[in-house]
């Protein structure tokens, strides 16, 4: 989501009484799908509008993901979200696998024929552990933080416009502009009278302490979805035992697959102003499996051993939950865990 627009979750009373069924249903069941009564909270509309190439240049090259750590994390949770990232390459993870999930964004081409990148690797990173710029970013002092990385005295970020993204991703005591009230995440590119230079990024929050029901569904139930003791026993198990963070990795997914077909807002989005683009990802928002739509996620699998929820495999066996993205062949969203592989 390059742009910010709002965003409004309807939940009606008849979706109440299904969510209830279904969670009955995934508590005892291998493999589920819960409908929570909203999906994921992004910039940008999720309503259907014609894809279209607007001859812009998308990610060809081999890509680096620099990360920049605002702010408090912890060693596992840096671990959670470097092995997700590590994931986008590894053909070597069982199938259906992150690299599976990433084959459909490789689909995506420029004008000569070049296909987006299908290597993704995890670059230098930068820790932020003093809140450099304060505890409340706007999205203009986000690409503050990002000069201050790559014009950092000692240990730098590598400047890389033409194959490094960067990657902002914030811990969940800093408030960022439009964080939970529109926006889990979004995409744009760094201004040169602020940075230096044009480089693709993106910020993402862990949403743990703020909005977890919204921005990390299906982990956490909204807060007028039920009452206070029926929250934690109804949101799904995280597959890697962080709600927060494995909420994040869906963000993460999310906005690294619009980076690599919109790294300037130029190349594949639906609609007519650039300004307010509906992205590869809006199109999917919300749904992770087959079925998939408005309030319900789609089928996904519920491990036997734990409950956790997951729909994809990444390396050295860890599971992760991410959303679809939109397949332009086929015309409609689309992951490694279809239940019609017809087409993987």
């Amino acid at each position: 989501m390059a742009s910010p627009s709002r965003v409004t979750l309807l939940v009606a009373a008849a979706a109440v009484a299904a969510v209830l069924n279904l969670v009955a249903a995934a508590e005892t069941g291998p493999s589920a799908a819960v409908d929570l009564g909203g999906s994921k909270k992004y910039e940008g509309s999720s309503e259907f509008v014609r894809l279209s190439y607007h001859m812009g240049p998308v990610l060809t090259a081999n890509t680096t993901v620099h990360v920049i750590w605002y702010g408090t994390w912890s060693r596992q949770q840096k671990h959670i979200l470097r092995g997700f990232i590590r994931s986008i390459s590894d053909d070597s993870a069982p199938h259906p696998s992150v690299a599976g999930w990433w084959r459909t964004v490789r689909l995506y081409t420029d004008q000569t024929g070049a296909n987006v990148t299908a290597h993704i690797s995890l670059g230098s990173e930068k820790n932020d552990r003093h809140y450099s710029h304060g505890r409340s970013l706007t999205r203009l002092t986000v690409q503050h933080v990002i000069r201050a990385a790559v014009a950092a005295p000692r240990r730098p970020l590598p400047v890389n416009p033409r194959g490094g993204l960067y990657l902002l991703l914030t811990s969940a005591d800093v408030a960022v502009q439009d964080f939970c009230a529109g926006a889990c995440g979004f995409h744009y590119f760094t201004f040169p009278s602020i940075v230096g230079y044009t480089l693709p990024y993106a910020w993402v929050g862990n949403s743990a302490a703020r909005c977890p029901g919204i921005c990390a569904y299906p982990f956490a139930v909204p807060e007028y979805f039920l009452p206070p003791r029926e929250r934690k026993r109804k949101a799904a198990p995280p597959p890697n035992g962080d709600a927060g963070v494995d909420g994040m990795v869906s963000v993460i997914g999310h906005e690294l697959a619009e980076l690599a077909t919109n790294p300037l807002v130029n190349a594949w989005y639906a609609g007519a102003d650039p300004s307010f683009p509906t992205e590869i990802a809006d199109l999917c928002q919300g749904i992770y499996g087959t079925g998939g739509g408005g309030a319900y996620t789609g089928q996904v699998t519920v491990d036997g051993r734990d409950g956790a929820w997951y729909n994809v495999n990444g390396g050295s066996g860890r599971r992760f939950l991410v959303q679809w993205v939109w397949h332009p062949h086929l015309g409609y969203c689309y992951g490694p865990n279809a239940l019609d592989q017809g087409h993987q």
